[in-house]
């Protein structure tokens, strides 16, 4: 059985699909402002905000009415015949993002059963950074009675051979285009073509060639990994958690067609262009730096990972320990997370390299400018440390996150 393979895919047949695609649930979590723009756009029209609980309104509305809701919502598409099918297909993605940048991907499903959220997973699929359990149950109530799902999950793969993905951008003007419009709220542009028949079977023999090389490409690590979760962990864990609970509720049944083993995502290669991972530096607040940066000392070593830290108008540069981890943001992490277990302070997580020395410039305040992550870094991050420090990385701006756009029947 193959770890990523072809879907029964549900597109919305008439559509203004400008109304119906919507970013993924867990952005603008604190702009209410920005949802309530979307339900004014989408209005009373076939949209995938009337199928989604954005993490926005949680706590301000009844969560069970929504959820019941949102169940009535799918039923009735599906029986108003609002979707079209297409069957055993993929779909073939280039989203244009703000700054003319075309980011290539391929829609399929993974099967659950090769994916594993959990700490030391050495499973085919894994999360790249800590899956913070709680963030599930609510996920959960959400999918659990709900005949269709909708992905934003991107994964990735480690294709530098670019043997994957980019043979289909090479036919695509041959394929049949499926969709192609401007997405709400900024969201750049979208289009997507039909992968059936004969480019499917050659996708698949691509996939099959590619799965038999990982091992042999980490071979100086204790194991490797497949695919990889970009962005979306924590909807990819609550379909993996809701899948393993249908098991244990039906524990002599034959689920190995059933359409909750497989979850549906955009796989895209890391080693594209338009993939740029950005760092997310650290900012330690209301501490004694100098006393932070002596003890820091300790996890540094001569030719090791160069980071800049920041304190007030001060700054210089520790070489942090290259034995200690794969990356330099996961020895500065695992000393932090020590250091203030022991010491008092706050960390927060920031985007961008001048927000970080504005903070830093406040009294007892630390900055650390951490080096971008290398591409070919992530997933041998994630075999040798079993994920990724939390906040290691960011992939694109919230706009640029993935929109509800396609669908699939789970029941």
């Amino acid at each position: 059985m193959s770890v990523f393979k072809s879907a029964d895919i549900l597109l919305p047949r008439n559509a203004d699909m400008e109304k119906w695609a919507v970013i993924a649930c867990d952005q603008f979590t604190s702009d209410p402002a920005y949802w309530q723009r979307v339900r004014q756009t989408a209005g009373e029209s076939p949209s995938t905000i009337h199928l989604i609980l954005p993490e926005a309104e949680l706590g301000r509305t009844s969560e069970a009415d929504t959820v019941k809701d949102i169940n009535t919502a799918m039923e009735r598409y599906l029986s108003e015949e609002v979707f079209t099918l297409y069957p055993n297909s993929f779909i073939y993605v280039e989203r244009t993002l703000a700054d003319g940048s075309v980011r290539p991907g391929l829609l399929g499903v993974v099967d659950l059963e090769e994916y594993d959220y959990h700490a030391g997973s050495t499973s085919a699929i894994r999360a790249t950074e800590k899956t913070v359990l709680e963030r599930i149950p609510p996920r959960q109530r959400v999918r659990k009675d709900a005949p269709i799902e909708l992905p934003h999950v991107l994964m990735l793969c480690d294709d530098d051979g670019k043997t994957l993905i980019e043979p289909i951008a090479a036919i695509r003007d041959t394929l049949p285009m499926l969709y192609d419009f401007d997405l709400m709220e900024q969201g750049g542009h979208i289009s997507g073509w039909l992968v059936q028949g004969q480019a499917a079977a050659d996708f698949d023999a691509r996939m099959t060639a590619f799965a038999e090389t990982v091992d042999s490409k980490y071979a100086d690590l204790n194991g490797s990994v497949l695919l990889a979760v970009g962005d979306g962990n924590h909807s990819l864990a609550t379909a993996k958690s809701c899948y393993e609970a249908l098991k244990a509720a039906n524990p002599d049944a034959d689920l190995s067609a059933h359409p909750a083993r497989y979850s549906l995502v955009e796989l895209e290669n890391i080693h594209d262009p338009s993939l740029v991972f950005a760092p997310i530096h650290r900012i330690v607040m209301d501490v004694d730096g100098k006393k932070l940066l002596s003890d820091l000392n300790a996890v540094c070593a001569e030719g090791g990972y160069p980071v800049q830290w920041v304190m007030g108008e001060e700054s210089g540069t520790v070489y942090l320990d290259k034995a200690r981890a794969e990356l330099a943001v996961a020895v500065l992490q695992e000393f932090l997370d020590g250091w203030l277990s022991e010491n008092a302070g706050v960390i927060d997580y920031i985007h961008g390299d001048d927000e970080v020395k504005e903070l830093a410039r406040k009294e007892r305040s630390v900055g650390f400018l951490l080096p971008a992550m290398e591409k070919h870094q992530l997933f041998r991050g994630v075999i040798s440390g079993g994920a990724l420090p939390r906040k290691t990385f960011s992939m694109g701006h919230a706009r640029e996150k993935r929109y509800y756009l396609e669908g699939r029947k789970i029941r």
